[in-house]
């Protein structure tokens, strides 16, 4: 990390930002909380509960434009200290032109001896939480919130994610890849990662989709157990003709059906076609084999998507200056191989958020060559052990609370022994 930044001034870093980090293809309601069927999730959350969240489209307050003459950042005050070995804390305050930031910063030396990072979840992939207790289920010493997601219909990550002992549990062969993650040299890294899977003796079989929240208009996509309970047309975006659901058990199929099923168990494998997708899946009777590999390009050890770059190739990707959100971002230090976890506090008085060219250039300032912006708004969510040794939250997350989201990017240690 490039330390000489975070000093007195910081007069590159704001430079101006994207609008909101969109996960609108889905058509969500931005005034519904996260449901997932009731899996896992508070059947008294309130559906008014999160009414500003950037995994449903919500507008954020539009950034007075300025020169870049004027957007130099006076720092007003910085703390900081050793969360675990190689994990360090950094929270300071800045303002410029258009207002007072927060920001908080892990820096992670991924190379530091019992230290790893990791994709973590509740274990079902459609089941929401807060972080800390998401970051809980591995006795995580850190981590930030993680991937946009489904709000408001099956609760599920909008991309890919793979754990380093569960393997690979959700993604798209297209679509929504690109990642942060630890590649199999067990060395950081932000790219695209498409996935591939394919069905042995069965090339007709095009899988679009693993455990995401939709198919693919006119693909198929493949449910596991880990996906959680089924979740009916919910996985179709509603359509409910030209829709069909194939069962494998024990690596034969077993059933094969025009309706889709709701708040199910699956067993083995489940199959749902939209549109060709469907008409290639009627084909198959009772009986068929169906054996099925799937992996992401390179096969990393752990990996997590967000929706757009930040940094690529070391060049700014970030266009939008417009709106500000509370905001959370990764990146990668390749000088030094370190992790870069960025959470800025927004929509209050002594934060007003980052625009997403803003938080690209704070990125680069901090040594970031690569990254990519993962959810924010309520969901910028950034946990890890404070002064005490006791692992709390350690920003102000905008809702006032923890919101409940579907994934976080954790951070462990052991002693070596």
């Amino acid at each position: 990390m490039r330390t000489h930044l975070l000093s007195v001034s910081l007069a590159a870093c704001l430079l101006a930002a994207t609008g909101p980090a969109l996960a609108g293809e889905l058509g969500s309601d931005a005034s519904v909380a996260p449901q997932a069927g009731g899996h896992g999730n508070r059947p008294d959350v309130p559906r008014t509960l999160h009414p500003r969240h950037t995994s449903g489209g919500e507008k954020g307050e539009v950034a007075v434009a300025l020169p870049s003459m004027r957007r130099a950042a006076g720092q007003n005050w910085q703390t900081s200290w050793q969360v675990a070995p190689g994990v360090k804390f950094t929270k300071w305050s800045q303002t410029d032109a258009r207002g007072p930031i927060v920001a908080h910063l892990l820096t992670i030396d991924p190379s530091t001896p019992g230290l790893r990072v990791d994709y973590a979840s509740m274990g079902a992939v459609r089941r929401v939480a807060p972080v800390r207790d998401i970051l809980g289920v591995d006795g995580a010493v850190a981590g930030v919130n993680g991937d946009f997601y489904d709000i408001g219909h099956t609760g599920a990550p909008l991309g890919l994610g793979k754990d380093r002992q569960r393997g690979l549990l959700h993604a798209r062969e297209d679509g929504w890849n690109k990642a942060f993650f630890i590649n199999r040299h067990g060395r950081a890294r932000i790219g695209d990662l498409p996935m591939s899977a394919h069905v042995l003796r069965h090339p007709e079989l095009e899988v679009t989709n693993l455990n995401s929240p939709f198919v693919t208009p006119g693909g198929i996509g493949i449910y596991t157990p880990r996906w959680g309970r089924t979740a009916g047309y919910r996985v179709t975006q509603g359509q409910t003709k030209r829709v069909r659901a194939v069962s494998v058990v024990n690596g034969r199929v077993r059933t094969n059906r025009a309706r889709l099923s709701h708040d199910k168990p699956i067993q083995g494998l489940l199959f749902i076609g939209r549109g060709e997708g469907a008409n290639v899946l009627r084909k198959l009777p009772r009986g068929t084999r169906i054996k099925v590999r799937w992996s992401l390009q390179g096969r990393p050890q752990m990996a997590i998507s967000g929706n757009n770059f930040l940094v690529h190739d070391g060049i700014i990707r970030a266009i939008d200056d417009r709106q500000m959100h509370p905001r959370t971002a990764v990146g990668v230090d390749s000088d030094t191989g370190e992790v870069l976890l960025l959470v800025i506090d927004g929509r209050q008085a002594d934060s007003r958020g980052y625009t997403m060219v803003e938080l690209a250039n704070l990125m680069v300032d901090l040594g970031a060559d690569e990254a990519v912006n993962l959810d924010g708004g309520g969901s910028s969510t950034m946990v890890g052990k404070n002064r005490k040794g006791t692992v709390a939250v350690l920003n102000d997350p905008s809702d006032g609370f923890q919101r409940w989201v579907a994934n976080a990017i954790e951070v462990t240690y052991s002693p070596p022994s």
